[in-house]
């Protein structure tokens, strides 16, 4: 095992999930069937879940977000915040860089998963070995 196949993320309410995901961050909606939609995104496959179902499939409760965090990569973070601010998407922390590599920003997704928007920048430190 050497490859994520997905990323799927339990919502309590699908349909503004996707329309979160689609119309505020830009993901493509590839389908939408029994609860469960899936994104066109490059390498590992981001979908999403309704929580009842996952409860069904699992077996067990599922504790709502915000316990994991998205992170899609942007060329603009700066452009970004502003797109969002317009559409009033709460920002959690403005754009900032890193000292690892990214200009970063954070909003919450309808269920409170972290959604990070990161830009590569040259990195402001080394890593000790």
């Amino acid at each position: 095992m050497d490859q994520i196949g997905y990323v799927i993320l339990y919502v309590s309410d699908l349909d503004a999930s996707i329309a979160f995901y689609r119309d505020i961050l830009g993901l493509p909606h590839k389908f939408t069937d029994a609860g469960f939609a899936e994104f066109a995104t490059k390498g590992t496959r981001f979908a999403l879940y309704e929580r009842r179902r996952a409860e069904w499939l699992t077996a067990h409760p599922v504790t709502p977000g915000p316990a994991a965090e998205i992170v899609l990569l942007v060329d603009d973070v700066d452009t970004e915040a502003t797109r969002l601010t317009k559409l009033q998407v709460p920002i959690l922390s403005p754009p900032a860089d890193r000292p690892w590599g990214h200009r970063t920003l954070h909003i919450p997704d309808p269920d409170g998963f972290v959604v990070e928007l990161a830009q590569e920048i040259p990195r402001r430190r080394v890593r000790s070995t």
